[in-house]
């Protein structure tokens, strides 16, 4: 009996592992394309228009 609990508390805490991993990838991702956009084009006087 222990051991179905343990599973399903397993099966309910997987979901938001995997939602919560994901979206720390994808912030870092983010940040990482922002510094080289802002690398690559410095000095553009697009920069200062943009928001």
């Amino acid at each position: 009996m222990p051991g179905a609990i343990v599973l399903i508390v397993i099966l309910l805490a997987f979901p938001v592992v995997v939602g919560l991993s994901t979206a720390a990838i994808a912030a870092v991702l983010g940040h990482l394309l922002w510094r080289d956009a802002e690398v690559r084009h410095e000095g553009s006087e697009l920069l200062d228009l943009n928001t």
